[in-house]
């Protein structure tokens, strides 16, 4: 504990009516100046159940903060300009956001510029003492849309594969197929909402905030917190076989309704029981005779000595210079109004032309189920037959926007959920057809494996003039034009060949190239430049 002596009296610092207002007052203008984002964080809040805990964020925040109220009375704020250094980078990243109507980048933007706030104002010392609390406000920020897709489809795939374990345990025939469990009489789809996302998210804030709590060396509190990864995939492919047992035995009735929102509670508990245990245990590590209580550091602020000096803080000076450039930020970008994605006139796939060429096609459907996860705006999916009776899958989905969890899935993180498994992926040159920007078009080429069964994939992404194969170089394209041009709409387009037997790959790439070439030049008309 840091204190000020002065004849061997305690001097402590207390925060006056005025320093609060100002407090209060910058928070209100980064507030202001980041509400667009921080309302869809809301929104995430209120409608994703893997972000169900982000209200208790700011509470927790805020209560740990209070609870090192006593250390920091005992120092002097005397401000950083840092603080200012860093704040200006903060709040450019909120007015990109703005400009591109890009939610999570106006996220990130605030939470940098509220812990530079805090760092202008208290100065390094005092800092020190908040600092973690303040970066559990990270906890609250919902994933990019890309990170988050890739993350959900992966752990489908970890969880069904695990939960397919758990039910062979009981002597069960079962099957996987990617992320589809069949019983036989029934099968469980592992979709995104069991992901086990909605456990994960909220286990790692609350390790993280026990792994502050004890006091213990850092490699302990490490475990402490990086465990709470294993452990929520671990258990939430148990409850996932234990569903599959149930169902098996009970019927489907046992992975439907009120029992399995129940078994998810039950899971969540015991993946905090979890983590309890672990610090019991790694308490023993090391001849720490100290009960668990005693090392789990939940205190309450000291009163202050009824002697202590007690002195009026004062603003800071880099405090109000960071106050000068809040105001003129907020008012500038609230001047600027909301920036609202523009969504270009096109035609509807559902005009999209059945017959092309010498190729005659049959519109399929996707179920529900899918367009629940994918979130697309418009699509088109049909079976297309030659002369010869030779079959390609063409599909393409297309996004008004992609904000607030909507974005393209790229076929390489959904085919395994398929069950299939990629031998192969390069990129492809189509001879004969001319991208926009005059370069010639370039696509993803995978070839995939089931069984026995192979297939030809080929895909892009495109954006405008763009015809991308790279998902990364996507996203930053994604912000250039939303900032830009106001755009952020973009459709994934695929083609789709079974091998047949014996058959030449070539054959199928043939195959493939002579469906592209007649539907690429009608493209434009349902995916727009």
């Amino acid at each position: 504990m840091t204190s000020m002596e002065n004849n061997n009296e305690i001097i402590l610092w207390k925060e006056s009516l005025f320093m609060w207002g100002a407090i209060i007052g910058a928070v209100l203008l980064l507030i202001l100046a980041a509400h667009d984002g921080l309302s869809e964080m809301v929104r995430a809040w209120e409608t994703r159940e893997e972000y169900s805990h982000g209200y208790m964020i700011p509470v927790i925040t805020l209560f740990l903060i209070w609870q090192k109220s006593d250390h920091l009375s005992r120092m002097p704020f005397v401000g950083s300009w840092y603080g200012l250094g860093a704040l200006i980078i903060g709040i450019t990243i909120i007015l990109i956001g703005n400009l591109g109507a890009i939610a999570t980048v106006i996220q990130y933007g605030f939470l940098i510029s509220l812990i530079s706030v805090a760092f202008a104002l208290t100065g390094v010392n005092a800092f020190k003492q908040i600092i973690i609390p303040l970066l559990i406000l990270g906890f609250m920020m919902p994933l990019p849309s890309f990170v988050l897709l890739g993350l959900s489809s992966e752990l489908q795939l970890i969880s069904s594969q695990l939960g397919v374990a758990v039910i062979r345990l009981f002597d069960i025939s079962v099957y996987l197929e990617g992320n589809v469990i069949d019983l036989g009489s029934y099968k469980l789809q592992v979709v995104e909402a069991c992901s086990g996302l909605n456990y994960l998210f909220p286990l790692m804030s609350l390790a993280f905030v026990a792994a502050y709590f004890y006091h213990a060396p850092i490699w302990k509190r490490a475990i402490i917190f990086l465990s709470s990864i294993p452990v929520t995939i671990l258990m939430n492919s148990f409850r996932i076989g234990v569903i599959g047992v149930l169902v098996e035995y009970w019927g489907q009735s046992q992975a439907e309704g009120f029992l399995h929102d129940f078994e998810g509670w039950v899971v969540f508990m015991a993946c905090i029981a979890i983590l309890i245990l672990e610090m019991w245990l790694l308490n023993k590590i090391g001849g720490n005779n100290k009960s668990l209580q005693e090392v789990f550091g939940f205190e309450f602020p000291e009163s202050p000595p009824e002697s202590a000096q007690v002195n009026k803080r004062k603003l800071p000076t880099p405090f109000k210079a960071v106050m000068a450039l809040l105001v003129i930020a907020s008012a500038g970008i609230f001047a600027l109004g909301k920036n609202e994605n523009i969504i270009p006139e096109r035609e509807n796939f559902i005009e999209f032309p059945m017959v092309i060429g010498e190729w005659n096609g049959k519109r399929d459907r996707l179920e529900q189920i899918y367009l629940d996860a994918l979130k697309l705006d418009d699509y088109v999916i049909a079976d297309y037959h030659n002369s010869n009776g030779e079959k390609v899958n063409f599909y393409s989905a297309y996004y008004e926007t992609q904000q607030a969890g909507e974005a393209a899935h790229s076929p390489r993180t959904c085919i395994p959920g398929g069950g299939w498994r990629i031998k192969s992926h390069d990129q492809k040159i189509i001879k004969g057809l001319t991208s926009v920007n005059g370069g010639p078009l370039s696509v993803n080429r995978l070839l995939i494996q089931k069984g026995d069964f192979t297939q030809v994939v080929y895909y892009w992404f495109k954006m405008r003039e763009r015809n991308q194969t790279s998902e990364y170089s996507l996203k930053l394209y994604l912000i250039w034009d939303a900032i830009t041009r106001n755009r952020t709409d973009m459709a994934l387009v695929r083609f789709t060949t079974v091998s047949m037997g014996s058959e030449n790959i070539a054959d199928a790439d043939a195959r493939i190239e002579s469906l592209l070439n007649e539907v690429y030049p009608v493209l434009n008309k349902y995916i727009p430049e």
